[in-house]
């Protein structure tokens, strides 16, 4: 066994590391930096990691400057069409893709999140259609042919959604992890509302509200989407003045000179 302690010279190199060396040479890594990589860390496989990852900035580096990675076909790939925020893509898919994979890793739309990957959490959510659908469990080919709006397209030329304003204004998210998910179900929620559809807390079930929604009927329609941040306050007061089209009184605020006076004095007692 190779002493670690001694330098480690080309001509001590073993048939794999020989291999990468020349590897990594046609790869533009100089022979002297993969020398000192080697003799280093001692020839051993924390040097090796190191000149794998020598690898992978020389081949990042070669595509930078132009080099085109033919993108390879889909094996058993099938046709998809998708109106995705107005625009059409034609996509060769794999049939066992679900939608949510397809937004993010190959339409680069990363507004949707991948949360519990299962159906329960509600971050995935988009607009099909015009109705709410969990990505996560619906596959791309189940698209096919369909418009859909994800929270990038909420948004247009003249501005934000007026969802988006309402959770601004009323501080709906914190860690924003669920926000593409709460604002592509809430404003779901009020097209579903206007089509007179019931949820589980509606007394008459063959008279659901369309008018104003109470606030049971607001947590109701929303409780698919969970936020771990528990902003649940200010998305519910969001929503309302959105449906209503009235200012819903500020769900959070700053302590006031005089509470923060009290709440000192009752902690240290500061005297006021």
């Amino acid at each position: 066994m190779q002493d670690p302690s001694k330098p480690t010279h080309p001509d001590d190199l073993s048939e794999d590391e020989s291999a990468l060396f020349a590897d990594l040479a046609r790869g533009g890594i100089a022979r002297r930096d993969f020398l000192k990589l080697v003799s280093g860390t001692g020839a051993g496989v924390f040097g090796m990691q190191l000149l794998a990852e020598q690898r992978t900035y020389a081949e990042a580096a070669s595509l930078a400057d132009g080099a085109v990675a033919a993108a390879a076909p889909v094996a058993g790939g099938i046709p998809v069409k998708l109106t995705v925020n107005g625009t059409v893509q034609s996509l060769d898919l794999d049939p066992r893709i679900t939608l949510l994979d397809t937004l993010r890793e190959k339409l680069a739309l990363t507004g949707t999140k991948k949360g519990c990957d299962h159906g329960q959490c509600g971050a995935c959510t988009v607009i099909v259609d015009g109705k709410r659908v969990l990505s996560c469990l619906t596959l791309a080919a189940q698209a096919d042919g369909k418009e859909v709006t994800t929270v990038e397209g909420l948004a247009t030329e003249k501005g934000l959604h007026p969802m988006q304003e309402a959770f601004i204004e009323h501080d709906g998210f914190q860690c924003g992890y669920c926000t593409p998910g709460q604002l592509c179900s809430a404003v779901c929620l009020l097209d579903e509302a206007k089509r007179g559809e019931a949820s589980f807390v509606t007394p008459d079930l063959g008279n659901p509200p369309t008018g104003d929604l109470s606030d049971d009927e607001i947590r109701e329609r929303m409780s698919g989407n969970i936020c771990r941040c528990a902003a649940y306050p200010q998305i519910l007061a969001a929503v309302k003045d959105v449906h209503s089209g009235k200012k819903t009184a500020s769900t959070w605020g700053f302590a006031s000179e005089e509470e923060i006076a009290l709440i000192r004095k009752e902690l240290f007692h500061e005297t006021i």
